[in-house]
């Protein structure tokens, strides 16, 4: 991302959040959160809990007859967040108004998930693009779509653009919005010329031995580590107590295979998916080869907490002394409650180190960042 400092829109983030069994009650509550929409606001970004995705359709038409706003985005998530508020577990919203001319912007539909409908997707906004120079772009993407690390490396490379987003909740249903209904790849391109933003990412698990080299393998299943069993490397790594139960290290240890090129020491973490004891092999979830690098990795609330504090504080510098005007959040859906024992960690630690402004986000079924599918991750994208 450029850190040159494009042109600022004039007018103000609004935001609001509903919680209500029926969603025209909880859209209702969040329409008075609002306040005065003015005619600057041309996009606004939604975010609902599983609860709502049969009436995204009614949605997205009610909110553009009431707002007046004519451009929407938005997805379903296993929860939602906005302002210091984390909503699990009940039904729920929260939107974001952006206060920026339509000609900083472009909403995207990739219908039908292959790259023949990327490439339409560019053709279409090719002079946009061109003008927008690197946009950045808000990605919602379907889990169950065909090759999906592809479709967005594919978005990224073609457009020249910087994504970030996040994974719907309900795989395979319609539970994404572009200016209508979307079920595949959707979102927005932002102009950096003219809609100032810094992103960051902050991990939430953290290494626990040092990076090994893939020697054998064949798919999903490493058969060798550094020249040894991957098993034994694994027990080595954990330390004893784990290695002889090695049942505790369910949801607790993870693989992580660095980003070649990466200057920040990036990861992609994986789930360890299988563990043979008689062959001594072991299953992740990617498909890995040999001359590949992994390091494992385990699940820690405090080191996650610590990692947060670093992206902020780096966000921070990287603002340069601008206050904040808005932001949009994706966490993963093992984070929030499933991570921490406090409610509402992570909202109040960007209270925290940012400030406050009007924010929303969901809990994703995977995080999206650069051109790269993440998980157990958190993504933040502030405007300035």
């Amino acid at each position: 991302m450029t850190d040159e400092a494009p042109q600022t829109c004039p007018g103000t983030f609004l935001y609001g959040v509903g919680k209500h069994d029926d969603w025209r009650n909880a859209l209702a509550d969040i329409i008075i959160q609002l306040g005065p929409i003015e005619s600057q606001h041309r996009l606004g970004v939604i975010y609902l809990t599983e609860h709502f995705q049969k009436d995204l359709a009614d949605i997205e038409v009610f909110l553009r007859q009431t707002t007046g706003v004519p451009h929407w985005v938005g997805a379903v998530g296993y929860g939602i967040c906005a302002g210091r508020t984390e909503v699990f577990g009940e039904p729920g919203a929260a939107v974001l108004l952006l206060p920026i001319p339509e000609d900083a912007f472009r909403v995207f539909n990739v219908k039908d998930g292959c790259g023949d409908c990327v490439d339409s997707v560019i053709a279409a906004n090719s002079d946009w693009i061109d003008a927008a120079m690197l946009p950045l772009i808000l990605t919602h993407g379907d889990p169950t779509m065909g090759d999906l690390p592809n479709h967005l490396k594919c978005l990224a490379q073609k457009s020249g653009g910087y994504l970030f987003g996040g994974l719907n909740a309900m795989p395979g249903a319609c539970a994404q919005i572009a200016d209508g209904v979307a079920r595949k790849l959707s979102g927005v391109m932002l102009s950096p010329s003219k809609v100032a933003m810094q992103t960051g990412l902050s991990q939430g698990c953290c290494p626990i031995g040092e990076c090994h080299r893939v020697t054998a393998a064949e798919g999903h299943v490493i058969f060798s580590l550094d020249g040894e069993p991957a098993l034994e490397v694994l027990k080595r790594d954990v330390g004893p107590d784990l290695a002889n139960d090695l049942q505790q290290i369910s949801g607790h240890i993870f693989t992580a295979l660095p980003v070649r090129g990466s200057d920040t020491g990036d990861y992609l973490v994986r789930n360890l998916i299988g563990i043979d004891l008689n062959h001594e092999i072991i299953a992740i979830g990617e498909a890995v080869n040999a001359g590949d690098d992994l390091i494992f990795c385990k699940r820690d609330p405090q080191s996650a907490v610590e990692d947060m504090e670093r992206m902020l504080l780096d966000l921070k510098r990287r603002a340069g002394g601008k206050a904040i005007r808005g932001g949009i959040y994706i966490s993963c859906a093992a984070r929030g409650p499933n991570q921490f024992s406090r409610k509402n960690t992570e909202m109040d630690l960007i209270e925290r180190h940012l400030g406050s402004f009007p924010i929303v986000g969901f809990f994703a079924n995977g995080e999206i960042n650069s051109d790269r599918l993440y998980g157990y991750t958190g993504v933040l994208a502030v405007f300035l």
